[in-house]
């Protein structure tokens, strides 16, 4: 496990994020419905993903989806699709909200120590979603409409122990109502006998719920913090006592600690995730003397570096990592682009040639390559590499500001202001992205594919300068 996380920040907008709820008026029923906990669901998820503050890593993605779908086919009763999500943020918080959305905080996964913990945090939120906890507090309570009931979920799952606090509880939707979402000692009992029982019998061992719990403690001991979890989840010393009860009587039988495996390179690619590169490399500095020899370490110690300008540290831990793990793609790409970085291109182009090799469809690998393509001169090796690449997952304005220059070295015009009307937009520099859109329009029928395309973003950037731009966003490759 790595070092606790040594700065703790809400990053969620809150209350932009209730004022998008509060725009829906749509009735819920006394009796809280399937249909009602799926709406539910679908607008608080769709909420988080308009602000930007849900991560869209594939392999965290993946991994975390792989471990909460191995534990739902052990649920005889689930009558939703799981949707398994990460929230971008340091608080410490893992929830779920009616419908099947399971949501787990990007400080609660790097803080656990082997897989079977973190199976069974998920396996508790699980327990939440079938036993349709929430649906029954609504049910109970007074007839409200589905926007305040998403709001008072944001008060109680996104505002508890956080800067936030103030701002969700004081926001007159959820104030507006007398609603308790919170669960109770008896839901939490409940979630936790259920729970166990879906880790014991997906085979991870269920002794890995318990000592979640006891890291929370310990965390909060070494803090003095109280975590976000221990406000959303209640009753921590009654449910580490229930626990240790069911693993005595009922859970006797030791399973595994992990399943899927690879926890510690997820929890790298999360930390890496941090504003604060310095705090980052310091942090897996330590961890580096406990464990020399740690692939996992090296590697997110050498991108921290590489990040806060320490280069020469950076290359040296890079090419210890890739002594011990030669076809780890990840470690060869990321010294590539160091490489690159640090003005050494044609080791640069070694590297990620390399990594191509070893994974020919990772976005990253192809933009930086093309990019040092197009920095040796190569404008026409860069631009097929470009042309490979979903651009709307391309969030760092100088990134394109370099395709457009490839583009224009190799004589495609309209390539070269489509991309450069895309870093102007970044850029919010609407005037110049809208002249350079207008400008490839110009060279190209209006109803084929491209000037479709150019059109729309002349559409969109016409309404964004009339209405104001959109939620801020990040995405994977301009990280």
């Amino acid at each position: 496990m790595f070092a606790f996380p040594r700065i703790l920040s809400a990053l969620l907008t809150g209350v932009l994020f209730l004022a998008m709820i509060a725009s829906s008026a749509t009735p819920a029923r006394a009796s809280f419905t399937f249909e009602d906990e799926q709406k539910l669901g679908k607008e608080f998820y769709e909420k988080l993903e308009t602000n930007k503050l849900l991560i869209h890593d594939p392999r965290v993605d993946r991994y975390i989806s792989d471990i909460g779908n191995r534990i739902v086919k052990q649920s005889p009763v689930s009558i939703f699709e799981f949707r398994f999500s990460v929230i971008d943020s340091n608080a410490i918080n893992a929830f779920a909200t009616p419908g099947g959305y399971v949501y787990l905080n990007r400080g609660l996964i790097t803080l656990v120590e082997d897989e079977s913990e973190l199976a069974g945090v998920l396996a508790h939120e699980i327990a939440h979603v079938n036993a349709r906890h929430i649906a029954d507090i609504i049910a109970k309570s007074q007839k409200v409409s589905i926007a305040t009931v998403a709001a008072v979920l944001a008060g109680a799952f996104l505002g508890g122990g956080g800067d936030l606090s103030a701002a969700v509880t004081s926001f007159s939707v959820a104030a507006g109502t007398s609603m308790n979402l919170r669960y109770s000692r008896q839901h939490e009992e409940e979630a936790d006998r259920i729970g166990m029982a879906y880790l014991a019998d997906t085979g991870y061992d269920p002794k890995g719920m318990l000592d979640f719990l006891r890291i929370m403690r310990r965390y909060q001991f070494y803090s003095n913090s109280i975590p976000s979890y221990f406000l959303t989840h209640p009753g921590t010393d009654e449910r580490i006592r229930y626990l240790d009860g069911l693993l005595q009587t009922t859970h006797t039988r030791k399973g595994r600690e992990s399943i899927i495996g690879n926890l510690k390179r997820i929890q790298v690619s999360l930390l890496l995730r941090s504003r604060n590169p310095e705090a980052v490399a310091k942090e897996l500095a330590e961890e580096l003397k406990k464990n020399p020899n740690d692939v996992d370490i090296l590697y997110g110690l050498a991108v921290s570096q590489e990040r806060t300008g320490a280069v020469a540290a950076s290359l040296e831990n890079f090419h210890r990592a890739i002594g011990l793990a030669p076809q780890d793609e990840d470690i060869v790409r990321e010294l590539g682009i160091a490489y690159f970085k640090s003005g050494k291109t044609r080791e640069a182009v070694t590297y990620l040639n390399r990594a191509l090799s070893l994974d020919d469809d990772n976005p990253r690998t192809i933009l930086y390559l093309g990019m040092a393509y197009s920095a040796l001169g190569d404008y026409r090796a860069a631009i097929a590499l470009y042309a490979r690449l979903d651009v709307t997952q391309i969030e760092d304005p100088d990134l394109l500001y370099n395709m457009a220059v490839a583009y224009g070295k190799a004589n495609q015009p309209v390539e070269s202001h489509y991309y450069f009307g895309l870093h102007f937009k970044k850029k919010n520099k609407w005037d110049s992205a809208l002249f350079h859109f207008k400008e490839a329009l110009k060279l190209v029928p209006e109803q084929s594919d491209w000037g479709r395309r150019i059109g729309k973003e002349i559409e969109e950037l016409s309404k964004t300068k009339k209405d104001g731009p959109p939620p801020g966003s990040r995405g994977p490759l301009g990280r």
